[in-house]
């Protein structure tokens, strides 16, 4: 969390939909979704769907999830998932005490799924872990957006949580990543990948035409940061990642 003490920047628009081009989520694993939607519903969190969906059963690489939407105070979009025993890492299946497990994935809404590959896959050298193609009222309810059809892709590294990336087949009338965002706008968010040469894959992200945030890549001399180098970078869409190296 980054809160920037001046200058302010603008808060998220009060019209913002779940296929806008700017949505990003962090989906949370959680043991047991009734008690966490309880959690939730005490503590008074704005609804983003209209409450905990069961993915279908016709849908083989989906079915048996329970998905729900929320907001943070600022607006920013939140995601419990509950896996069934089929699906997900094992780590999310261990026994425990505790009803919030941990972050699985931050997902992002794309415009062309193989023009973001070519940034994460080709570039960024994710790999591609599942994919399946999501639509129905559940997905409308959960989505909040009605005729809701995604293609759903599942990025994952060696390490870490995941990338999702969310394409809507439909309805496409989603609104594109403003083009006049800043780092300090509420809007803003953005996922570190780490590497191990800052200078090496900020040279292949400027061979392959990608838009720069930062002038060059910084240098953090006492690494209180968390890197000792680092420098944002656009994808296609818009999205803000951050590559640090340690």
């Amino acid at each position: 969390m980054a809160e920037y003490l001046a200058p302010k920047g603008r808060p998220i628009a009060v019209d913002a939909h779940s296929n806008d081009r700017s949505f990003q989520h962090i989906a949370i694993i959680v043991s047991d979704m009734d008690k966490a939607y309880r959690r939730l519903r005490e503590n008074k969190v704005e609804h983003a769907s209209t409450g905990p969906q069961r993915l279908p059963d016709w849908n083989k690489n989906a079915a048996g999830i329970w998905a729900f939407y929320f907001k943070d105070p600022d607006g920013h979009p939140l995601e419990i998932l509950q896996f069934p025993p089929d699906k997900g890492l094992d780590k999310w299946h261990r026994p425990s005490d505790k009803m919030f497990l941990g972050i699985d994935h931050t997902a992002i809404v794309v415009g062309d799924t193989n023009s973001s590959l070519k940034f994460y896959r080709d570039v960024l050298g994710m790999r591609v872990a599942g994919e399946s193609e999501n639509c129905g009222t559940e997905q409308e309810h959960l989505n909040n957006v009605f005729g809701a059809r995604l293609h759903i892709t599942s990025l994952r590294a060696a390490s870490g949580p995941g990338i999702e990336l969310l394409e809507y087949l439909a309805p496409r009338d989603g609104r594109s990543f403003p083009v006049d965002e800043h780092s300090n706008d509420i809007v803003h968010r953005q996922t570190t990948v780490f590497t191990g040469n800052a200078n090496a894959a900020a040279q292949k992200l400027s061979a392959s035409l990608a838009k720069f945030v930062s002038s060059g890549v910084v240098s953090e001399s006492d690494g209180q940061l968390g890197f000792h180098k680092a420098f944002l970078v656009r994808d296609p869409d818009g999205h803000v990642i951050e590559i640090a190296e340690k």
